[in-house]
């Protein structure tokens, strides 16, 4: 298996290498050079499967020759195993309505979706490094969610430093003090004074210097590394597979802000799952819903919402459909690109119909998305975070256009409601009880430096806390 930038100034490179640095030279996202299809048996063989054998039998095209397979088992079996993922099904599907579904990603130790991904690519990062004698800084841009999950994953683990850029004040406080009370040397937040975009930039602009890159042993695990896409596209397989895949289509309601994880459902598609629609679930901040609308993809100024994990105007992801929709032309990708850092771009016609041919969207605003937190307590009796929330709404919106309501739809619940227990109460007049391993969560002393969007203080902390 190879992997090419999505921008095509950048040598091919094996799974390993993509994995290992996460942002192609050319500033491009790595994809495979062609994506492997899962037959119909293949994928009615999973029924009844345990969440590691189907993991197995997903992401084994995507690695190569980087891992032989009884390795890479055993680097799954110990990424989802129950003392990190209590649930015996790892991720499961609760029912909220008729053919309406939560697909409960937030069973991990961070209890966010995140996990499912970063224990793996810490995992296999860390077996990579053993043989090859090397040291590397893991390096994260987070709204929320993705910071708390590298910083578990990675703790302790010889030769690795990781550091979370986290924008100040615009995360919640669960999440914060997930990314800035665990006490092992090797892990580090920072707090940016900026927003995610400012974080992410930061973080690209540390990749584009090459000799800043050498010199720490850079690598992303944010959803623009290959890996992490991989393995989220598990879990489409697993709902889909237990609501009657292959033999019945699926569609998917995704919240969604750098485009990660609804992206993971296209390559679940395109690797032959059934799946009819993706839904695209945003907030106020809703670029990728006006792109849908219209076609224009302009960055608007972020605006600090109630689902802070969605606070993002620059969805790094897309850049990796864009390069399909544009049937694979990197050059204007390149140009796209460029003219996004200046404020924009639109896209054409024949782009949009094919955006728009399997995917859809909708947008929920502050009162929407706590009406569907108080909606579904009271219908279904569980609490849910306002990302499912503005999931719930998107979703709903889709079933009132669709043409086969017997579809069913199943809603990513991306995060457990007591990372945002300020929405819920609001929303439902109490605050949701924390897991056990949040218990202490308040008692616990923090560790965190707070620094100006400027690239050069930045890379200088980066510098010092280098593995």
């Amino acid at each position: 298996m190879r992997y090419i930038s999505t921008r095509g100034q950048a040598p091919e490179v094996p799974f390993e290498e993509a994995m290992l640095t996460g942002l192609a030279p050319d500033g491009g996202l790595y994809l495979p050079a062609e994506i492997p299809v899962l037959g119909k048996d293949r994928i009615a063989d999973m029924a009844g499967q345990s969440y590691e054998d189907i993991a197995f039998t997903v992401m084994r095209p995507f690695i190569g020759d980087a891992f032989a397979d009884d390795e890479f088992r055993a680097l799954i079996a110990r990424a989802y195993a129950r003392s990190a993922f209590p649930h015996p099904a790892r991720a499961p599907l609760i029912q909220i309505g008729p053919n309406d579904w939560i697909l409960e990603l937030h069973h991990g130790p961070t209890l966010a979706f995140k996990d499912f991904a970063m224990r793996l690519v810490a995992r296999m990062l860390e077996a990579v490094l053993k043989r090859r004698n090397r040291r590397i800084t893991v390096i994260a841009a987070t709204s929320g969610d993705t910071g708390s999950a590298a910083l578990e994953a990675f703790r302790d683990m010889t030769g690795i430093s990781c550091i979370a850029l986290y924008p100040h004040g615009r995360v919640s406080e669960v999440q914060r003090r997930q990314m800035t009370t665990p006490d092992a040397p090797n892990v580090h937040a920072l707090a940016i004074k900026g927003d995610f975009d400012d974080c992410q930039a930061l973080v690209k602009a540390m990749f584009a210097d090459k000799a800043f890159r050498d010199e720490v042993g850079l690598t992303a695990v944010n959803s623009i590394n290959w890996a992490r896409i991989m393995a989220q596209t598990v879990y489409y397989f697993t709902a889909a597979v237990a609501l009657g895949a292959p033999a019945r289509v699926i569609d998917f309601c995704v919240p969604t802000g750098n485009f990660g994880d609804i992206y993971a459902g296209h390559v679940a598609r395109r690797m032959g799952l059934p799946v009819r629609r993706l839904v695209v679930a945003t907030n106020e901040n809703d670029i990728l819903h006006r792109t849908l609308e219209t076609g224009d993809h302009t960055r608007a100024k972020v605006h600090p919402t109630v689902a802070p994990s969605m606070d993002i105007q620059v969805s790094s992801n897309f850049e990796r459909l864009l390069f399909e929709l544009y049937g694979e032309e990197s050059g204007a990708v390149r140009q796209a690109m460029d003219d996004l850092k200046s404020g924009g771009f639109t896209l054409g016609p024949d782009a949009l119909e094919r955006l728009r041919a399997g995917f859809s969207s909708g947008r929920a605003d502050r009162a929407e998305t706590l009406a569907a937190i108080r909606r579904i307590a009271e219908r279904a009796g569980v609490a849910i975070d306002p990302h499912t929330a503005a999931g719930v709404v998107a979703a709903e919106a889709t079933r009132k256009d669709r043409k086969n309501a017997k579809t069913p739809m199943v809603i990513l619940g991306t995060a457990h409601a007591a990372k945002f227990p300020d929405a819920v109460a609001e929303a439902c007049g109490r605050r949701p009880d924390p897991p056990p391993n949040l218990a202490d969560l308040y008692d616990r002393p923090e560790r965190v430096s707070v620094l100006p969007s400027d690239l050069a203080r930045v890379k200088d902390a980066v510098g010092e806390r280098r593995a």
